[in-house]
């Protein structure tokens, strides 16, 4: 009986600290706006903007208590917003069209695989 008790004690221990080290910190503005700049720099072509970096950029947009919106502005005059949830990193993507006045939702990314990995 001593043997039986003795496993589940173990076991439950286990159970209660799984986890406890792999969360991951919370997001600052600063990943935010790093982490979605690091992603359209991959994602969309840059080189369009280089006589003209004002037609493409990066910029913060409003924040709430749980998401940093970022958003992209494409020379096309298109622009990506991007929310970043505060915990997990995981982020929104939606494409707007102004001139058009369309919004569709463009999947997500996880704002972890493209900031530095020392933060």
């Amino acid at each position: 009986m001593k043997h039986i008790a003795f496993s589940f004690i173990l076991i439950s221990m286990l159970f209660c600290s799984c986890g406890s080290n792999t969360t991951k910190s919370e997001i600052t503005a600063e990943m935010a706006y790093e982490g979605v700049s690091n992603y359209c720099h991959n994602a969309y072509d840059w080189s369009v903007a280089e006589e003209n970096p004002s037609i493409m950029y990066v910029q913060m947009g409003e924040e709430t208590d749980s998401a940093y919106q970022v958003v992209f502005r494409s020379y096309t005059g298109a622009f990506v917003n991007f929310y970043v949830d505060k915990v997990s990193g995981t982020t929104r993507m939606e494409e707007c069209v102004p001139t058009l006045d369309v919004r569709n939702d463009a999947g997500t990314i996880d704002l972890f695989d493209y900031i530095k990995k020392n933060q």
